[in-house]
């Protein structure tokens, strides 16, 4: 009431004013310049709006064009006045200004018109007289303050800006700048909120809507306010036909219309929260907070919607398969009474975050061998008892279905491809304890395709991909066994694989690690060492080459910058990410290239220019449209860092393919292409890993709980980490035609036997095809690391505990 006296209070006045200026009274003509002067000094400069430049939004966009995410304080999109349609500016010009094109900034008639309303009104609400471009003095220069004193001043600058722009530079900043509601500001972002189509697709009804909103945007809100909205929209059709911007019967038609919020299909933009949050904070250290969320930004980025998909179903499935083996945990969401109207009653029990491809189900039937159940909106459903058998409660099976399922409890259930009847089949799920991530990179350029940072992101932001500490446990050997492919070793040089102590000094316990099979194979093969993870002949390896070295590998490869020279960091002790992990990795394919992992491609500002790539390859022999005619093919130049051989690049791969071939990878084997890949385990089974390529994609997962805890018995990256990465490549891959790895020059591929590490001869029983660098082939005779060296056997004199072995305190 108080705002409407003083609105009341500032028309008088106004008309006060217009009247002394209509009889041309010398008193009031001085008094009007008085006012004019006293309240036109220190206002605010107009000539700033000439270089407006309102906050817009920031999106980023998949590599296939859809929409990831947007950032912003203000949901706008800036649309320059040429490009919106006559018929928007029409609709708002009969809605807030019909005199708009010929006032001089203050409409004196509409001032007139709605003091007479008001008069003959005085217990309805006021009608206001603001032209379009008082709004843009009060939006831009003034405050929301309602008094007399700013509707003055917003009289004045209204003037002044009339004078100084056009009436489409104007116009152009109203429709920009407008709350609209519902979080947006302007017509464009408004358009695309309430309809999900651009300005130059609304029908006459639709644009109506949009000129309906600025009044009162949440009183408009036809989910809320229907009738309000409707009827506020009817009557800007009904000004658009009195000023002839729409004739009678395209009015009634658009009328008699429901106003119907079209809200954006989920198929046209990529939900993937963790990828998304991972561009947000690229982007906040790239441009800073007000950049991101007022710039206008527009990144393209590496994601690949479809990996990214079938990445979160395969990590999901991977914790769902390794946290049903430990039976049930959780008790039913609740329990309603299903005599009545049951599927209301399932409608209001809250859903559990993380339930994602989850459904919330009642049981009505439970009996030995299955349950009926239903869902909210009436359908029906089965659980076989084989889809709930893992339920253990306590240790104990359930025998049927009825002792676990009752009737009226309400569970997580996930549907299956199979039916009974016209029943569809589901499984009876749990929300898993246990966490993990996954990320899936192109080795050559460091390109991230997708990023999956936990079971849910509605449960947790923190994304363990990129964020979580952990060990790689047997995930590192490969960087201590590169570092001794550097010094002299070969994938066929015998390390011993014994049992090994190690005096840590007085009044320590001496150290004893073990292999996990906990048994030994005397003098074997290095390459066996890494294909099955033995410990104690990596340790043995690295004690020789020393960890001084190990620990400068890893920080070569940027696994860990400072890792401390001790041994059981060999076996995979020091902390990392599995963002580092699989850029250590990449090096291995790429043949021995640094490169920086990305998620953003490119970067626009808000006017299309170009401000960040990522790829600063350069082609200064290509030119710009070059006219071919027979000249040779323009050479790109290769700027990554080479950080390793090659050539032991690649001899790493071959025993990593061993891996997959022969070893702790070997489920693997059944994708039925060129697949390399190392697993990793910690002590008790704390954290579970495997990382996996083939020479164009890499993929790497860890698994394990937030707060480190042992995982169970036999719970090792070969069988909760390994089926991950084969479910994403067997989905993933499924059209790519396999390709073998790159050998690069200076290997020589040699058949040996692979117990002897040396050549093979006719009849032997196990030989296989190893990498060696030219001129290091082995002999008929094989090689072996004593602690003096790498020496033929016939030279070698075994040591026994205790004996000089050259390796200070090991034995």
């Amino acid at each position: 009431m108080r705002e409407q006296v003083k609105s009341g209070i500032v028309t008088r006045v106004l008309m006060a004013l217009c009247s002394l200026f209509t009889v041309g009274a010398i008193g009031g003509v001085a008094t009007v310049v008085s006012l004019l002067y006293y309240f036109g000094r220190d206002l605010p400069d107009y000539h700033a709006l000439a270089n407006y430049e309102p906050p817009i939004v920031t999106r980023a966009y998949a590599s296939d064009g859809r929409l990831l995410a947007e950032f912003a304080t203000e949901k706008r999109v800036y649309v320059p006045i040429s490009t919106v349609p006559p018929r928007v500016i029409h609709a708002f010009i009969s809605a807030e200004d019909k005199n708009f094109y010929t006032h001089p900034g203050v409409d004196i008639a509409g001032i007139v018109r709605a003091a007479v309303i008001n008069v003959s009104h005085l217990h309805k609400r006021k009608v206001g007289a603001s032209t379009i471009t008082q709004q843009v003095a009060k939006n831009f220069l003034l405050t929301n303050e309602v008094s007399y004193t700013r509707k003055i001043k917003e009289a004045i600058l209204s003037f002044r800006i009339e004078r100084a722009y056009t009436k489409s530079q104007i116009l152009q900043l109203y429709l920009n700048e407008i709350f609209m509601g519902s979080g947006t500001y302007g017509v464009a972002a408004a358009s695309l909120e309430y309809f999900n189509r651009p300005l130059d697709e609304l029908t006459l009804e639709e644009t109506a809507y949009l000129a309906a909103l600025p009044k009162g945007p949440n009183n408009y809100n036809p989910e809320r306010h229907y009738e309000a909205a409707l009827a506020r929209r009817n009557w800007v059709i009904g000004q658009m036909v009195e000023n002839s911007y729409a004739t009678k019967t395209e009015g009634a038609i658009a009328m008699a219309k429901p106003i119907t919020i079209v809200h954006r299909d989920s198929s046209q933009y990529a939900n993937y929260p963790y990828f998304a949050e991972e561009v947000r904070r690229r982007l906040m250290e790239l441009y800073g907070e007000k950049g991101l969320y007022e710039g206008g930004l527009i990144a393209h980025t590496s994601l690949i919607p479809e990996y990214q998909k079938i990445a979160e179903k395969a990590l999901r499935n991977g914790l769902i398969g390794y946290d049903s083996r430990f039976g049930l945990h959780d008790a039913p969401v609740a329990t309603i009474d299903v005599r009545g109207k049951w599927e209301e009653a399932l409608g209001r029990v809250p859903h559990p975050a993380g339930i994602g491809d989850f459904n919330l189900a009642v049981v009505l039937d439970s009996g030995e061998k299955k349950a009926t159940i239903g869902f909210s909106n009436g359908k029906r459903g089965i659980i076989p008892y084989d889809k709930m058998r893992w339920a253990r409660k306590d240790g104990v099976t359930p025998a049927r279905v009825s002792d676990l399922l009752r009737v009226g409890e309400v569970w997580l259930v996930e549907a299956t491809d199979g039916k009974e009847g016209d029943k569809v089949i589901y499984w009876l799920r749990q929300i898993p304890h246990v966490q993990g991530g996954m990320i899936v990179m192109d080795p050559h350029t460091g390109r991230i395709f997708a990023i999956v940072g936990g079971f849910s992101y509605e449960m947790s932001q923190f994304d363990r991909a990129t964020q979580a500490i952990r060990q790689p446990g047997s995930a590192f050997k490969p960087f201590v066994y590169l570092t001794g492919l550097e010094n002299g070793f070969t994938p066929a040089t015998l390390l011993m694989d014994a049992p090994f102590v190690f005096d840590q000094g007085p009044g320590l316990e001496k150290w004893r690690p073990k292999n996990y099979s906990d048994d030994f194979l005397g003098p074997t093969p290095m390459r066996v060492g890494i294909e099955k993870s033995r410990n104690l002949m990596t340790i043995r390896l690295a004690s020789y080459v020393g960890m001084d070295k190990v620990s400068a590998t890893a920080k070569r490869f940027g696994i860990i910058d400072d890792m401390p020279p001790l041994l059981s960091m060999s076996v995979g002790a020091g902390e990392t990410t599995l963002l580092r992990m699989v850029t250590g990795y990449s090096a291995f394919v790429n043949g021995g290239k640094r490169v920086t992992p990305t998620l953003i491609d490119r970067v626009q500002d808000r006017n299309g220019k170009t401000v960040y790539v990522h790829d600063q390859t350069s082609c200064p022999d290509c030119g710009s449209l070059i006219a071919w005619d027979t000249q040779p093919t323009p050479e790109i130049p290769d700027t990554r860092e080479q950080i390793a051989d090659p050539r032991h690049m690649y001899q790493i791969v071959s025993m990593l393919e061993g891996v997959v071939q022969r070893g702790t990878g070997v489920l693997m084997k059944g994708i039925g292409r060129p697949i390399a890949g190392k697993t990793g385990t910690t002590n008790d089974s704390k954290d579970t890993w495997f990382i996996g390529f083939t020479p164009d994609i890499l993929v790497g997962v860890y698994i394990g709980y937030d707060d480190p805890r042992p995982m169970g018995a036999k719970e090792t990256g070969a069988r909760v980490a390994v089926p991950v990465v084969k479910e994403f490549m067997e989905q993933a891959l499924r059209e790519v035609p396999p390709v073998p790895f790159r050998v690069p020059e200076g290997i020589r591929l040699v058949q040996i036997n692979a117990q002897t590490g040396t050549r093979a001869k006719p009849g032997d029983a196990k030989d296989i095809l190893e990498a060696f660098v030219a001129g290091t082939e082995p002999g008929d005779e094989p090689t072996m690391f004593t602690g003096h060296g790498i020496n033929p056997v016939s030279d070698m004199t075994h040591a026994g505990e205790g004996a000089d072995t050259g390796l200070g305190g090991l034995y």
